[in-house]
């Protein structure tokens, strides 16, 4: 059996090298591609989450906008009233459905106070109760949108 000669043990070590280095490389790039896909992903997430919740609180300020009617005497309750609570209990279960437990919870809390002051003409039902529940429903807001989702299993 032949020895190898210096020039075909340094060929070979080029290619030993060349294929570590491909191997390297490739390796390097399917993480940084898997990188950005996590990045996109969770960007992807949050723009929606962001949009169910704009969509309730769109709902939920019509309903202000309806309690406050009622306040100035500008309005009866009519089917108008009894559309935007439909409208905020369906934006209140998108947020069930994209939302962590908290902030679903918060969105339950908050529709809840102002069903019941719509129902109950606005006086029966504390507007302090409505106003902690709107706090606490935007404080679960801002952690849902911050990333800090406590209640959601990693994916």
């Amino acid at each position: 059996m032949e020895t190898l000669t210096g020039g075909t043990a340094l060929a070979l070590a080029g290619v030993v090298l060349g294929a570590l280095g491909t191997v390297l490389g490739q390796h390097l790039a399917t993480r940084v591609e898997s990188r950005r896909h996590q990045w996109e992903r969770a960007a992807t997430d949050r723009a929606e989450r962001k949009a169910v919740i704009m969509d309730f609180l769109g709902s939920a300020q019509r309903i202000e906008l309806v309690l406050d009617s009622r306040n100035l005497g500008l309005s009866e309750a009519c089917g108008t009233d009894e559309e935007a609570l439909h409208d905020l209990w369906l934006a209140t279960k998108a947020v069930e459905l994209v939302c962590a437990t908290g902030t679903a919870g918060a969105a339950r809390d908050y529709a809840g106070a102002l069903h019941a002051r719509v129902r109950g003409g606005g006086a029966s039902a504390a507007p302090a109760a409505k106003r902690e529940r709107r706090h606490a429903f935007m404080e679960a807001a801002r952690r849902e949108l911050s990333g800090r989702r406590p209640g959601l299993k990693a994916r």
